[in-house]
């Protein structure tokens, strides 16, 4: 049997960025990363940006050249997935039966795309954005001639998809079950321009829509909505969120019920065994108090720099403010800080300029901000956030007046 001193299950950004903190603050014990994609790790954001547009490269969306985790003394097991965890023994197991000891398990697992549960779902055309393998589907489609397009779900992934698909030509018509795009991250004001703008490049924005089933004998040819409306496709794009991949933790005794349950210092209840990433509920402490999971590559690989230091001898608390991007057309929405239990929304600029930004407050104290084509807003927004400033609405919604300025 193999025995590591660190054991990474999950080979996305966390689980890349561990290893690499961990050499970088000098750890020089045995690292091994094991993931059950095939591919050594890569960035999944340009998965619905780039690359699926073929603007980037496989090569050029690596986290690190291929012979980098050689030179580094990290190990990489791909292709293979982790069935069960044995923490009195110190052991986990394989899918092909093998056994792995391990000092310290770092679980990055993520998360696997949520499926539709729909009628019609398993047909062939039914696609997600989550892997490369994912996008190699949806990209042999394209190749073969598909034209027209469902894509299921407002959010970041549903919106990038529609974006890339209606620059390559196709048509599009996206379904989102809720009255407006993004209703889980942004207020009304960028749900509304992010609709508008999608509309005006051509996507049929329906919201507030229930998908019945998906048509079709063994490949889907159209959407049924709840109204009995049928919406002819040759291919369906579902982003409808993702399922924490956190099975064999809890089934080994880790307490969670959204994902599993972390530490400050990213350590589940299990001894010797930490969790970072999507899977990691956490009590943010820009999250208003509440526990919270965060998909995001901030926070994986934040969280993976917190786990190193920590099993590096010098453990600091995870606190770093959130932060996300999305890029749709010529559009870049960049987001710091958390919304949550927002009262007050401040619109700064003008949308129609294609540059603006949204603040968000409580009680007082800005919590987060939206920006939209204004990295300026955005960095000096954040620096508000991360200060916890309070300021007054008119300030904020004042343009002439210099955020820094607020400080």
């Amino acid at each position: 049997m193999k025995n590591y001193d660190v054991v990474i299950v999950g080979g996305g950004h966390g689980g890349a960025q561990v290893a690499i903190a961990l050499r970088q603050n000098g750890f020089e014990g045995s690292i091994e990363i094991i993931g059950r994609d095939p591919n050594p790790p890569y960035e999944r954001p340009p998965l619905s940006k780039e690359y699926l547009a073929g603007d980037k490269t496989f090569d050029r969306i690596l986290i690190r050249p291929e012979q980098f985790w050689a030179d580094k003394g990290i190990g990489l097991t791909l292709g293979e997935t982790v069935t069960k965890i044995e923490p009195d023994l110190k052991e986990i197991v394989l899918g092909s039966g093998e056994r792995i000891g391990y000092e310290r398990l770092i679980w990055s697992a993520g998360g696997d795309a949520r499926r539709l549960s729909c009628p019609g779902a398993q047909l062939e055309g039914v696609h997600a954005v989550r892997d490369r393998r994912d996008v190699t589907q949806l990209m042999a489609d394209l190749e073969a001639g598909a034209t027209k397009f469902v894509v299921i779900g407002g959010g970041y992934i549903g919106l990038e998809a529609a974006a890339v698909l209606r620059k390559l030509g196709c048509d599009v018509t996206l379904v989102e079950s809720l009255d407006r795009l993004l209703s889980r991250v942004a207020g009304e004001d960028l749900s509304t321009f992010f609709a508008d703008e999608h509309r005006r490049q051509g996507v049929d924005v329906r919201l507030g829509c229930q998908v019945e089933r998906l048509e079709g004998d063994t490949r889907v040819t159209g959407v049924t909505l709840a109204d009995g409306e049928t919406i002819p496709c040759d291919a369906v794009v579902a982003g409808i969120g993702i399922v924490p991949s956190v099975g064999p933790l809890i089934a080994a005794g880790a307490a969670g019920a959204n994902g599993v349950d972390v530490s400050d210092t990213c350590h589940t209840s299990l001894e010797k065994v930490y969790a970072i990433g999507d899977c990691a509920a956490h009590a943010n402490p820009y999250a208003n108090g509440a526990v919270i999971r965060l998909e995001s590559v901030q926070n994986a690989n934040d969280m993976a720099n917190t786990v190193a230091k920590a099993i590096c001898g010098d453990p600091q608390p995870y606190d770093a403010m959130p932060w996300f991007w999305s890029n749709q057309y010529d559009l870049k929405l960049q987001t710091a800080g958390l919304s949550i239990d927002h009262d007050t929304t401040v619109l700064r600029g003008d949308p129609a300029n294609r540059s603006f930004s949204v603040f968000y407050l409580r009680d007082g104290v800005v919590i987060a901000v939206d920006a939209v084509n204004s990295v300026k807003d955005y960095v000096q927004g954040g620096k508000l956030v991360k200060a916890r400033a309070e300021v007054s609405p008119e300030l904020l919604m004042d343009t002439d007046v210099q955020l820094k300025e607020l400080l």
